[in-house]
């Protein structure tokens, strides 16, 4: 083979591998552009919050966080504590002429405790995340330098919640459940709603009456959304999916699904946010199947995950 001809071929295979490289990461790009750090939140406007508004029929409220402590279960290693201080006020001394006290609290532990929202930096695929934005890029140990929950509007919506317990006629549904397209859209049929561009999506499985009675089987197994489920509210372009379950998808995993592999569909692929430990208990027993949504995510500067308490609204 002639120089000339081996550095065409060098060309040619350099090319080829650029290209590939190009096309291995296309998934992963968002559709609102190369700046584009909230995904799915795009799709929130004063349009949705004014159809959401109309769903207000008695103005009773819900909310949908958990309440949050050392006990709470979850997902190793994290953990929960909170401590009290008085600053300057050691044996109970007062401030000033008026003798002014006040209390101050130290929060120590992981965000994604309870209820809480999982952001767009805080599931990659083989170290790739949301918009193609590379793990050593802009994972740094004092916060996200891209992703971060800082970055989310507020969420004022429609949400619609789903019954599995009357789907599959079992309190809490039982783990290994999974529920996918056929099941999200007979249920919906059901109870009469229907899933639109803009969404909450919230599905209800009992699995939180399980706190405090058997945390350790809440926390290692759980009913869940299975990777054709995740894909078809995709397709729906929903901005959120959650449930009252620590990690919204199925646990055993379906046959042949990686680990989190739901997280990576809806997270890294699609820019979907997930919702976690959220509360539907009332709502399910209201049949309140359809609402306004509104929550207002904590803007932690570089902040992977929110500790949440969102507001159902009828």
């Amino acid at each position: 083979m002639s120089i000339s001809a081996m550095t065409r071929l060098a060309a040619a295979l350099a090319l080829a591998t650029l290209a590939a490289g190009a096309s291995a990461h296309e998934w992963c790009r968002s559709k609102y552009g190369p700046a584009d750090e909230i995904g799915s939140a795009n799709l929130l406007n004063p349009q949705l919050a004014l159809e959401a508004a109309k769903l207000v029929k008695t103005g009773k409220t819900y909310r949908l966080g958990v309440e949050t402590n050392s006990k709470t279960p979850a997902y190793g290693p994290r953990s929960w504590a909170l401590a009290i201080n008085q600053p300057g006020q050691v044996g109970g001394v007062g401030l000033g002429p008026t003798k002014t006290n006040y209390n101050d609290d130290i929060y120590m532990g992981y965000v994604g405790t309870g209820s809480q929202i999982d952001g767009l930096g805080h599931i990659g695929v083989d170290n790739v995340y949301y918009n193609c934005h590379k793990n050593s890029e802009f994972v740094q140990a004092n916060g996200l330098s891209k992703l971060g929950v800082e970055k989310l509007p507020p969420f004022v919506t429609r949400g619609v919640v789903l019954d599995m317990t009357a789907y599959f006629g079992q309190n809490p549904v039982p783990e290994g459940t999974t529920f996918n397209r056929k099941e999200i859209d007979e249920q919906a049929r059901r109870q009469g709603v229907e899933i639109r561009e803009g969404d909450v999506v919230l599905f209800h499985t009992g699995w939180l009456q399980l706190v405090g009675k058997d945390d350790k089987r809440f926390i290692s197994v759980e009913p869940g959304l299975g990777k054709d489920g995740a894909e078809y509210l995709a397709s729906k372009q929903v901005v959120a999916v959650g449930a009252d379950t620590w990690g919204l998808e199925v646990i055993p995993a379906e046959k042949g699904a990686g680990v989190f592999e739901v997280h990576q569909i809806l997270i890294p692929k699609h820019g979907i946010y997930i919702l976690e430990n959220i509360d539907t208990s009332e709502l399910v027993k209201d049949k309140g199947w359809e609402f306004m949504f509104v929550l207002g995510v904590s803007r932690m500067t570089g902040g992977v995950q929110g500790i949440i308490n969102p507001v159902a609204i009828r």
